[in-house]
């Protein structure tokens, strides 16, 4: 289940934004997830919520994921959703952007 392995580098990857800026709670992160990237967001919020239990740190975190729309580029010009066959001119397209997982923000609470 890879979907636990993501779910955990986003909580690592969160605890290390919050001890770097000091943080006394975290309050969201927020992901992207490309529709082809073989992850269902679901299940890796459920995980993140599992692995955040013990992390006074991590109490009222809320995992946000968003789910982001495929991009391919072709050389003969089009750019568009299609990833399997160029509507244009029958040929493979290039993905540019589907398969990533990426933090988008992380919102914190720090002592003034």
């Amino acid at each position: 289940m890879h979907e636990y392995a993501i779910a955990y580098d986003l909580y690592a990857t969160a605890r290390k934004a919050a001890n770097e800026h000091h943080a006394t709670q975290v309050k969201k992160i927020s992901v992207e997830i490309g529709k082809l990237a073989m992850v269902n967001p679901e299940q890796v919020v459920f995980l993140f919520d599992t692995l955040k239990t013990d992390d006074p740190l991590f109490t009222k975190a809320v995992l946000d994921c968003h789910e982001a729309e495929p991009e391919s580029t072709c050389p003969c010009g089009y750019t568009g959703s299609e990833v399997f066959v160029c509507p244009k001119c029958g040929a493979l397209p290039t993905l540019v952007r589907g398969r990533e997982i990426v933090v988008t923000n992380v919102e914190i609470e720090v002592d003034d």
